[in-house]
Parts: structure tokens; sequence; C-alpha cells
């Protein structure tokens, strides 16, 4: 049942994305795969961010979820349901009018399984393969977001992706195939997707990604690097 939702290459030869800016436009967004779908989580307290909703902290004129939300859209990214929990009315208002979907976590407090689960749960039936997508990733472009389309595809639609750190670190998004939403429905609500991952380590595929873009906000501190960033 859907909770209620408002109306390979060889790993040494892929190549960095630009840092360049995610804005959605009609003349720098990628073809729409309308079969693959996002989750993007909006639904924490941003308890080590202070009081302030660390999602509607601005860079350079809009907010870190609009510019989550502008990089999967430009990225090529059909159908895209944002998880809300904590401040649910406030994150909905900001993305009003976008074309977006909205499924609200009941559970958000239990965890991110359980804002996984929800926005699984709340994809279209035609989602051959979904992204999950942290909110707080305000340096992600719709570079990194169609180059792992690109190897999602070269795989044969087969193999979970997700970029890396030049370290080889796990970052975010990942991309799942249908085949594994049934696991990511049955997470623990204080469990992320990284631990499946680690079960299920011979399905993925990794592409190394410059790091600046896959970089999250949890501080204030975080949040003043990445504006440095974004102005590079």
């Amino acid at each position: 049942m859907h909770p209620s939702a408002s109306p390979s290459e060889p790993r040494d030869r892929r190549r960095s994305p630009s840092r360049s800016s995610p804005r959605s436009s009609k003349s720098s967004a990628v073809p729409t795969k309308s079969d693959i779908a996002a989750v993007v989580l909006a639904a924490g307290a941003s308890r080590r961010f202070g009081e302030a909703n660390k999602l509607l902290a601005r860079i350079e004129g809009r907010t870190l979820i609009e510019r989550v939300v502008d990089a999967v859209e430009a990225g090529g990214v059909g159908d895209i349901v944002v998880v809300t929990g904590w401040d649910r009315e406030t994150v909905e208002e900001t993305l009003r009018g976008r074309g977006l979907r909205f499924a609200h976590s009941e559970r958000w407090e239990d965890g991110m399984g359980a804002s996984i689960g929800t926005g699984i749960a709340a994809l279209d039936a035609r989602a051959s393969a979904a992204f999950v997508v942290p909110g707080d990733m305000p340096l992600l472009t719709a570079q990194v977001v169609a180059q792992l389309i690109d190897a999602f595809e070269r795989a044969g639609r087969e193999r979970i992706v997700f970029p890396t750190t030049k370290a080889g670190e796990q970052r975010n998004p990942v991309l799942w195939p249908r085949r594994h939403f049934g696991a990511l429905l049955a997470l623990p609500p204080a469990t992320g997707g990284k631990a499946l991952l680690q079960l299920i380590a011979a399905e993925c595929l990794l592409v190394p990604t410059e790091d600046a873009t896959l970089s999250d906000v949890d501080t204030a501190t975080e949040l003043e690097a990445a504006r440095k960033i974004a102005q590079e």
C-alpha cells in the first residue's frame, strides 16, 4: 500500500564531472528517463545544524533542497518523490508547483530506513530504478546524476550504481534497480541503505566522482564551506 502522497565502464576509465551549476534548464538538462525515479530524503530534524531547518538554508539564492531537486531533474530523472517529516509544511511549500510528489513519513523520527521505505512505497509502478538522494547535498550536479544513469544503462540496468570519492569511499546518491525495492522497504527504521550495500557488494558499480560534488551539510560550518565551493 502506498503512503499518502501529494498531487560498466571500468573504474579507471570514468571521468570526473565538472562542478558547473545544477540549475535546471531546457538547454542544459539531459533527456529525461521517464522510468528512472528518485526518492529525495527531506524528513530529518537537522539537529546538528541547530534550531533551523538546514534544507531551507540558501546557497547562491537557492535552498539546499531546491539545489538537490534541480540537479536530479536536470540530470534526467522522471518521477521525483520528496519524503517529508519534520517541518513538513515548509518543505512542501518551498517545492510546491514543480510537479513533484510528496510522501510524508509518519515514522521519520525512527530513522532514515523509515523514510527510505516511505519513498520507495510511493514510487510509480512503472519505475524500473530509483535514486535515493539525501536532501542535504547542495553541490550535487546534473552531470553527476546523468553520469550515474549512464553507468546504469551501460551495465544493462542490472547493477546498483553509486559515486565514490577519489579514495574509493561510497557516497550518495545511490541508484537502485527495481529488484532491490523490496529490500529497501524492509530496512530497519534506524538503518540506511549503506548496510544493504555491504551485503550485496558484488552487485555494485562504483563511479569515481569529484569529491566536492558529493559533500553533504550537517553543520553551519559545513554550510559555509559549501558556499565557498559553490562560488569557485
